[in-house]
C-alpha cells in the first residue's frame, strides 16, 4: 500500500495547501460553535435526528448528536487543514455535512421570502462545500 492509497500525499500542490484550510475553516468554526453551544441548534436538528438514530441504532438525545457532529467537524477540519489523511478527513466532513444541511437549511419550508432566500443561499453554500470535499476525496 502506498501513502497515496491511504489519503496522504507527500507532494502537496500549492492549491491543496491553500484550498484545504479554506474549506476546513468553516467546519472548525461551525463545529466549535455546535459543540460548545448545541442548544440553539437542537430544534432544527430534531427534524433529522430520529431518522439518524433509527438508521444507526444509537441511543443519544439530539443535543448529544449536535455536539458529536460538532466534534467530528472540528477534528476532521483540523486534520484536513493540516493535510493529515485528507481523504478520510473530507469523507468525515462530507458525512457530517448532510444532516447539518438537511436540518439547518430547509429552504423549502420557509414561508417568508427573505428567510427562504437566506436558507437557499446557505443550502447552496453547503452544496458547494460538498463539491470541494468530493474533489478532495477523489484527488487527495
Amino acid at each position: 500500500m502506498r501513502d497515496r492509497d491511504i489519503g496522504y500525499t507527500a507532494e502537496m500542490t500549492v492549491s491543496s495547501v491553500v484550498a484545504r484550510p479554506l474549506i476546513a475553516g468553516m467546519f472548525v468554526y461551525g463545529g466549535l460553535d455546535a459543540f460548545r453551544f448545541p442548544g440553539g441548534k437542537v430544534p432544527r436538528a430534531e427534524k433529522v435526528t430520529p431518522a439518524i438514530t433509527d438508521t444507526v441504532g444509537i441511543d443519544a438525545d439530539t443535543e448529544q448528536l449536535v455536539q458529536l457532529n460538532g466534534a467530528v467537524q472540528v477534528a476532521a477540519g483540523v486534520t484536513l487543514a493540516l493535510g493529515i489523511f485528507p481523504r478520510v478527513s473530507a469523507l468525515a466532513l462530507a458525512a457530517s455535512l448532510v444532516p447539518t444541511t438537511l436540518a439547518g437549511h430547509r429552504f423549502w419550508e420557509a414561508e417568508d421570502e427573505q428567510a427562504k432566500a437566506q436558507q437557499t443561499i446557505h443550502f447552496l453554500k453547503n452544496a458547494a462545500m460538498m463539491g470541494g470535499l468530493l474533489m478532495i476525496i477523489e484527488h487527495g
